[in-house]
């Protein structure tokens, strides 16, 4: 199944560290970051999971929820947890689901058999309240993710939702933000504050609060 940016992310039902789960229900009005790893006590994997129970306020800050997924079973999630703990010094408040059939992670088209087994790959879907999927990495098994770049594309999102904008390269929140070509520059000037036109086509504002 090829999922697109703009499609529904697919519910699905299942067993997580935290009881039996049905996504769309727990994932309620919030935005999400789903992430798969290809399997429990691996290095990478200790090392990534942690770091999101390290940002526990950057999610909360942000309404995110985060929610991690690999072919592993609750057992197994469920004794791999402190190791993760100890390691991160932090805790981990989120659920981990258990696909040990692989149905959730095959219904994401998490599994890469190029890679060279049947786990999953290190897969991200950011999406939003309106279950819709609005951003999607795919990093292979050896390279660990930068969750600092996933909070970054989650501050991208949810700013050009709430001004109707764009976001340059390399963009942080509180940068300037790009004014859609659409919008003339007078336009522009009645909605955002310092407005820079470098060409009629390329301009860059200030969001207003």
């Amino acid at each position: 199944m090829g999922l697109h940016l703009g499609d529904e992310a697919p519910d699905f039902t299942a067993d997580t560290t935290e009881g039996e789960l049905s996504f769309h229900d727990w994932a309620g009005d919030s935005w999400v970051v789903l992430f798969s790893h290809p399997a429990d006590f691996t290095p990478v994997c200790t090392t990534e999971l942690g770091r999101v129970g390290q940002l526990a306020a950057a999610w909360a800050d942000r309404g995110v929820k985060p929610i991690a997924l690999s072919v592993d079973s609750v057992e197994d999630h469920q004794r791999w947890k402190p190791d993760i703990e100890e390691f991160a010094s932090a805790s981990v408040d989120y659920p981990i689901i258990a696909d040990p059939d692989k149905r959730v992670a095959e219904l994401y088209d998490m599994i890469h058999p190029n890679q060279g087994d049947t786990s999953s790959v290190r897969s991200v879907f950011i999406i939003d309240p309106a279950k819709k999927i609005r951003l999607t990495m795919t990093y292979p098994k050896s390279v660990g993710r930068n969750f600092e770049e996933i909070l970054r594309s989650v501050d991208a999102l949810q700013t050009t939702d709430r001004g109707a904008c764009s976001t340059p390269v390399d963009w942080k929140a509180g940068d300037k933000i790009i004014v859609p070509p659409t919008l003339s520059t007078d336009d522009a000037r009645e909605r955002f504050d310092d407005v820079e036109e470098f060409r009629p086509y390329l301009r860059r504002a200030a969001l207003r609060d």
